[in-house]
């Protein structure tokens, strides 16, 4: 996010046994391949399916389905007023958004939701504190802390809540205790991935968006490997194209009924429907 100071995104080289390879593309190998050699991650293709509106205002920090209405929710940097911490339902029509919660903008900076067992959870960045809302009414009825320094993005494989901070791991929190039941280290061929930012959850893989890029990482939870990786340059420089003012790419969505895929990015002008191979 363009406000905070956060690490970036460091790729390792790759140190191949005749020497190292480069941070974009591996040098070719000519010895035999060894047990542990690495590999080059798949990357995973996507193609357009339609287009939505979205609105230009919204620093969007969680992006989800729930009941085959999409939620998103935003942050509101200090440098500027028009911003919100809120969520509520996207209009697909118009790209507005119908307002169930908002937190002061003074105090907490929002990050990103989950809908659980009934529940809407919502992240808060610096403060260590997370909002805890009925699903139905959105009233607030708690809220818990978490030992994270940070916090950035929320999704559920329908068991427990899973947390990014911007670091390399993600903690999986009991959704009833709110106690830490695992964290998973992710690592591309051994090596770690951090800033791990909005999350999805599809399908047995967790899809995360890398802060300050335009790639989305798809890992596997049982390894933490990143298994696959997309590329959305594309729509990045379209967004930039049609709004100056549009940021980073954030926020990945799943509709599991209708098998559905939106994207969008903060301050973006469009949400996209994407598809490719799940």
């Amino acid at each position: 996010m363009n406000h905070k100071i956060k690490s970036f995104l460091f790729i390792v080289s790759i140190v191949s046994f005749f020497g190292s390879c480069g941070p974009d593309k591996p040098k070719p190998v000519v010895h035999p391949i060894e047990e542990n050699e690495v590999s080059e991650i798949p990357l995973i293709n996507y193609s357009i399916v339609k287009s939505y509106p979205h609105d230009i205002n919204s620093f969007t920090e969680g992006f989800l389905f729930h009941d085959q209405k999409l939620f998103e929710s935003t942050g509101a940097p200090d440098n500027l007023p028009q911003t919100k911490s809120l969520f509520g339902i996207v209009d697909l029509k118009t790209g507005k958004i119908d307002v169930k919660a908002e937190i002061d903008r003074n105090i907490y900076f929002g990050e990103g939701i989950v809908i659980l067992k009934g529940k809407v959870f919502q992240l808060t960045w610096k403060n260590q504190t997370a909002f805890i809302y009925d699903a139905k009414t959105f009233k607030n009825i708690g809220k818990f802390n978490y030992t994270n320094k940070e916090g950035w993005g929320l999704t559920t494989d329908g068991n427990d809540l899973i947390m990014s901070d911007g670091t390399n791991y993600l903690t999986y929190l009991d959704p009833d205790s709110l106690n830490v039941s695992k964290i998973i280290d992710v690592k591309e061929n051994g090596y770690v991935v951090i800033n791990l930012n909005e999350l999805e959850y599809i399908k047995g893989f967790i899809y995360a968006n890398i802060y300050t890029t335009n790639t989305i990482v798809k890992i596997d939870p049982n390894t933490g490997n990143v298994v696959g990786k997309m590329d959305l340059s594309d729509l990045s420089h379209r967004s930039k194209t049609e709004n100056p003012n549009a940021s980073d790419m954030n926020g990945i969505a799943y509709d599991s009924i209708s098998n559905k895929v939106l994207v969008t990015g903060k301050f973006w002008p469009t949400i996209y429907e994407i598809t490719f191979p799940l």
